[in-house]
């Protein structure tokens, strides 16, 4: 006994010894470009049957500094089919000493909802661990099961931008052929892996991985990053079986066991709703009337969709509470819509400012975190997203727009791609005109009218507070010193989703001397002053997400002892990634008008191309500050 004693004790040595989690075990060309370095990244999945599925993470995560600490969160989603087994995380300093452990009665246990009740099953488990030192490291273990097997996690053997990997490991087993998984192998040329395949069971294994360093306009992480997608063509999810193997089985998995018989209404509602629209036989103005409605009458919460589950609260709930998540109000709006006969389609995208197409060779739950709604008219899709309250009808801004969705129809799921906003549709207009002070101030009046993407970075402004709008606008104009808006009017065209600003101000000081002369920057309300950082060697191709283009005219009035100086030369540049165009012309001898535009169109565009990109944008901002010459001359 006494010799195994001491032989357990020998192997308990050695293995500690081997998790050597000081920072100077790192190999240094894992620390270049790194916030943060994955020590060990380990996922084992065991599905034991269609309705049964354990895994296991363990993370080893090395935060070199505040912008590691998002690559060490020790956080985990469960719910009534999701159950955690074990939790725990281990936190060492530099030197791999052991400064805490933390068990599972040490993480905190919330509502994933925000604490309404019609989501309380949904939960989140998860310890915030406040750095007293970096380096540090954070060891994240834990298990789950579940009997939800329709979504097995994707994996990243590269979680991000500024991360390097000293192991990563996935391995994922099954117990039959007819649940062997399919895997999409995506981007792996990136890495050097190895894979091992039996009969039951699929592994990769990848070490020694750089961090990407992020340059600017870098692509989407995702477009390029080494991962893997997995999915089971039969699988289990809340409850029910299903088996798919396109898009449009998918769909009609959705709509016939998620969806059905959730759209149903009391019948006071549905003769409220018929009530307003009496009278309207155009089925798009019975659209936009009941879109109003519920934009007016209901309030979104937010619950992430494949957290709070695919399938939507029932349209009869979300009419008693008046509240729901994004599946909840989609699901109520069309049987809104259903009750006064206009035809709508449920739809799942992946929403945010970075377009992400789903893949159309890979049909799975885990593509999407938002539901919107199709409405079909005319040959053509209108896309709402009724979990806004402000944004007009048909009009979906930069968070869902040009992307391939899953719209769900009655004949199943079909890839479409939502609205697109083209470079000139996302179009800035200023008119103004401002007068020169004899105290070298000026007087403007400024009107800006934006559509497309420019609009939804601008109409919140009418729902804003006087200290937010003034504040908004000294940033929006920080190149005019001393900048004081006097007063300011909005006008929100719904119908035509254009917004228009106008502005009254002033600005102290605004030309400045020059000896005995003066110089005036023309170019007061759109001085364009962005370039891109210069890079000895640009290592990743760039992408310009959204083009957009401006339109400037504004009329300079000067005081009467003042004369024009010599006035520049009109400049077009024209290049594949835009033009731009500036002049001024004399009106009178106090007055010129000066014009301006700017057309930088959206695109991905290939690394070598960045210096010749950085070079317009450089132009751009050196003719945005052109100045011309003011002489005073008193008059007898």
């Amino acid at each position: 006994m006494r010799f195994l004693a001491i032989l357990s004790a020998l192997l308990w040595c050695s293995f500690s010894f081997s998790q050597d989690y000081s920072i100077s075990s790192i190999p240094k060309e894992l620390l270049e470009n790194a916030d943060a370095v994955i020590r060990l990244d380990q996922l084992d999945i065991q599905v034991n049957s269609i309705n049964q599925m354990t895994y296991q993470v363990k993370q080893i995560v090395t935060v070199l500094n505040k912008s590691g600490d998002e690559h060490a969160t020790a956080r985990v989603f469960y719910d009534d089919d999701k159950k955690i087994k074990k939790i725990e995380a281990t936190i060492y300093d530099a030197f791999g000493n052991e400064l805490e452990q933390i068990k599972k009665r040490d993480f905190k246990d919330i509502a994933a909802a925000d604490g309404f009740s019609l989501y309380l099953d949904d939960r989140l488990l998860y310890h915030d661990y406040v750095p007293v030192q970096y380096p540090h490291t954070v060891e994240f273990t834990y298990e789950i099961e579940t009997s939800d097997t329709g979504m097995i996690p994707q994996w990243y053997f590269v979680s991000g931008y500024g991360v390097s990997v000293q192991k990563s490991s996935y391995t994922i087993t099954y117990p039959s052929p007819d649940l062997k998984p399919i895997i999409k192998e995506e981007n792996l040329q990136e890495i050097d892996f190895q894979k091992e395949e039996s009969p039951t069971m699929v592994s990769y294994t990848s070490s020694s991985i750089p961090a990407f360093a992020e340059e600017g306009l870098s692509p989407p992480f995702q477009t390029f990053s080494p991962r893997l997608s997995v999915r089971l063509t039969k699988f289990h999810y809340k409850g029910i079986d299903a088996e798919v193997t396109d898009w449009k089985g998918l769909g009609e998995w959705i709509q016939n066991e998620l969806l059905s018989g959730r759209d149903q209404l009391e019948e006071s509602t549905i003769s409220k709703a018929r009530d307003l629209v009496k009278g309207i036989d155009d089925d798009l103005e019975k659209a936009k009337v009941i879109y109003k409605y519920v934009q007016d009458n209901t309030r979104y919460i937010s619950v992430q969709i494949g957290i709070g589950g695919l399938q939507p609260i029932s349209a009869i709930e979300v009419d008693k509470v008046k509240y729901g998540d994004c599946k909840g109000l989609t699901n109520y709006t069309k049987a809104l819509l259903g009750a006064v006969g206009v035809q709508s389609y449920y739809t799942v995208v992946e929403s945010g400012r970075t377009k992400v197409d789903f893949e159309a060779d890979f049909p799975d739950l885990l593509q999407g975190n938002h539901v919107i709604l199709a409405i079909p008219y005319k040959d053509q899709y209108y896309w709402v997203d009724c979990t806004s309250q402000i944004h007009p009808f048909g009009f979906i801004g930069d968070f869902t727009d040009d992307r391939m969705v899953l719209v769900v129809t009655p004949d199943g799921g079909e890839l479409v791609r939502t609205a697109s906003y083209l470079d000139n549709d996302n179009a800035q207009y200023i008119k103004a005109n401002y007068k020169i002070l004899d105290n070298l101030s000026i007087d403007a009046q400024v009107a800006i009218e934006t559509k497309g993407t420019q609009y939804d970075n601008r109409f919140v402004l009418e729902r804003s507070s006087k200290d937010d709008i003034n504040k908004y606008y000294k940033d929006f104009w920080d190149n005019v010193n001393g900048l004081e808006v006097k007063d300011y009017s909005f006008k929100n065209d719904k119908e035509e989703v254009s917004f228009t600003e106008t502005v009254n101000l002033s600005a102290r000081n605004y030309v400045s001397k020059n000896g005995n002369d003066y110089l005036l920057i023309l170019n007061a309300f759109n001085n364009n002053t962005y370039v891109p950082p210069r890079y000895r060697t640009r290592k990743l191709p760039f992408t310009v997400q959204r083009g957009f283009y401006d339109q400037d005219e504004t009329l300079i009035e000067i005081p009467e002892n003042f004369q024009f100086g010599e006035l520049p030369e009109k400049v077009n540049l024209e290049t594949e990634f835009g033009s731009y165009g500036a002049g001024v012309e004399k009106k009178n001898d106090r007055e010129l008008v000066y014009k301006r535009t700017l057309l930088l169109k959206a695109g991905e565009y290939p690394k070598e191309s960045y210096d010749e990109f950085r070079s317009f944008l450089r132009s751009v901002a050196k003719m945005d500050n052109q100045k011309i010459l003011l002489k005073n001359e008193p008059q007898d």
